[in-house]
């Protein structure tokens, strides 16, 4: 069975950029936002990996970051932040919130983005044996 990564950006060009890249691999979700993402996990779906944008409406990237680690059932989620914003720093980013794993700038390298995501999934799935 495959693992399953939910992709969150408000751009539809990367969220179909990353669902083709993704899907070879994985089952992949999307969402255009923050709130919809925290909708759908609501549901009692579950993900194995999360790539996230920061910057987009309604619940921004930073704002499902606070939902994420401050909730039981999904903080222990590995989060990937793709951000084309030049002033985010990634240090500050990891030390703040505990499940990011990666950050990535945009434009990013596709090849680069699946050996991260394939990195943190197989160690969830490692660690989990």
């Amino acid at each position: 069975m495959k693992k399953t990564i939910l992709v969150i950006d408000d751009s539809a060009p990367i969220r179909y950029l990353l669902e083709a890249m993704l899907s070879k691999e994985y089952s992949v979700v999307s969402a255009a936002d923050g709130f919809l993402a925290l909708a759908w996990l609501s549901n009692g779906n579950s993900v194995d990996c999360i790539v996230t944008d920061l910057q987009m409406p309604n619940i921004s990237g930073w704002e499902l970051l606070d939902h994420l680690s401050s909730s039981v059932l999904y903080r222990d989620i590995p989060v990937v932040v793709l951000s084309g914003n030049v002033e985010t720093d990634a240090t500050e980013l990891t030390n703040k919130y505990s499940n990011v794993f990666a950050f990535t700038r945009k434009p990013f390298d596709p090849v680069q983005l699946m050996e991260t995501v394939g990195e943190i999934v197989g160690r969830r799935v490692a660690a989990a044996v």
